[in-house]
C-alpha cells in the first residue's frame, strides 16, 4: 500500500510539474529569444505566438491546459521583445524575418514539425510561416487576424476596416506614438491592457513599457506597412492548404468581418471558423470560447503527416 501511495504521489508531482511554466533562452541567427515552455518534450509540439502589445505571458492560462493533455508548449516573447532580440533597424522587422524567427526556435528545440497558434501581430506572423514554411506546420490556429491578402483587401477597400486600421498610418510617425503611448506613466498602453490580469499587465509593462522596447515593437507596423495597408508582395500570401481554423470575436475593435469573411477564399485544405461573443483580446475576455475549440483542432491534426518524423 505504502509502494503504492508512493507510485501515485511520484507520478502527481511529475504531472504538476510537466504543467508548470519554465523560461527557457534560445538563440536564432545570433539572437537570443526569451522562450515559455511547459509540457513533457516528447510530447505533440505546439507553438504560440502572442501579438502586440504583449508578450508570450498571455498564453500562460493556454500553455497549462494545453500541456495537461499532453501537449509541449512553447511560447517565444518575439523579435523585438525579447531584450537580446531587439535589432535597432526597422528593416529587420520585415515579416519574412519574423517568420524565420519562428521555424529557427523550432529547429533549436530540435522540433521539425508542429501546430502553429497566433493572436494578433502572432497571426500575421503565423500567416507568413504558413506560406513560407507549410511542410513544417501540421495545424494552423490563427486569432483575430484574417489571411493577409483578406486582411489587407479590407484595409484598401472596405470603409469600415480603413478607418478600423488608421493607426497603423499613425504609427508610422517616428517618436511620436512612442511618446503617445508611453506618457503619463504609459496610461495609453495600461488602457490597451484593461482586460488583462495584474501579472499579465506587469509582465507586459516590464517588457515594452520603456521606449526602447516599445520602439522596437513598433518596428513590426513599421517594416510591413506595405504589406498589410498598401497590398504588396501579396501573391506570396494566397492559398493555404495547411488545416486551418480561424477565431474571430465580433467586437474587435481592430478588425472588421470583411477581411475574417474573406479568409474562406484562399483556403484550400481544411478549414474551420470560430465567431465568439467578444472583443479583441481572446484570450482574456473568451479563455474558454477559445480553449476549447483550439485543442479540439489540435487533437484533430496531432497524426498528420506531412513528410518526416515531428523530431
Amino acid at each position: 500500500m505504502r509502494l503504492i501511495l508512493i507510485a501515485v504521489f511520484s507520478f502527481i508531482q511529475i504531472a504538476v510539474s510537466m504543467a508548470q511554466i519554465q523560461i527557457v533562452n534560445k538563440e536564432v541567427n545570433g539572437l537570443i529569444f526569451k522562450c515559455r515552455v511547459a509540457g513533457n518534450p516528447t510530447g505533440e509540439p505546439v507553438i504560440l505566438l502572442h501579438g502586440w502589445p504583449e508578450t508570450s505571458h498571455m498564453w500562460i492560462g493556454l500553455m497549462e491546459k494545453l500541456s495537461a493533455e499532453g501537449y509541449y508548449c512553447i511560447a517565444p516573447d518575439q523579435r523585438g521583445f525579447s531584450p537580446q532580440a531587439r535589432p535597432t533597424k526597422v528593416k529587420d522587422y520585415a515579416i519574412e524575418f519574423l517568420a524565420g524567427d519562428v521555424i529557427g526556435i523550432a529547429d533549436a528545440f530540435g522540433i521539425k514539425n508542429f501546430q502553429l497558434v497566433g493572436h494578433d501581430w502572432g497571426s500575421a506572423i503565423g500567416w507568413a510561416v504558413v506560406a513560407f514554411y507549410p511542410k513544417r506546420i501540421k495545424s494552423w490556429t490563427a486569432m483575430s487576424v484574417p489571411h493577409l491578402k483578406a486582411f489587407s483587401d479590407a484595409v484598401r477597400f472596405d470603409k469600415k476596416q480603413k478607418k478600423m486600421s488608421q493607426y497603423m498610418s499613425f504609427f508610422q510617425w517616428r517618436g511620436i506614438p512612442e511618446w503617445f503611448l508611453l506618457k503619463k506613466d504609459r496610461l495609453n498602453l495600461r488602457k490597451t491592457w484593461k482586460k488583462s490580469s495584474p501579472e499579465e499587465l506587469q509582465d507586459y509593462l516590464d517588457v515594452i513599457g520603456n521606449k526602447p522596447a516599445l520602439k522596437a515593437s513598433l518596428g513590426y507596423y513599421r517594416a510591413n506597412y506595405k504589406l498589410l495597408k498598401k497590398g504588396q508582395d501579396m501573391e506570396n500570401y494566397l492559398e493555404v492548404n495547411t488545416p486551418t481554423m480561424m477565431i474571430w470575436g465580433k467586437k474587435d475593435i481592430a478588425i472588421g468581418p470583411v477581411g475574417v469573411e474573406g479568409t474562406a477564399q484562399y483556403m484550400k485544405g481544411p478549414y474551420e471558423y470560430v465567431e465568439l461573443d467578444a472583443g479583441h483580446w481572446l484570450m482574456q475576455e473568451a479563455f474558454e470560447g477559445c480553449a476549447s475549440p483550439i485543442l479540439a483542432h489540435l487533437n484533430r491534426n496531432k497524426y498528420v503527416f506531412i513528410g518526416g518524423n515531428n523530431r
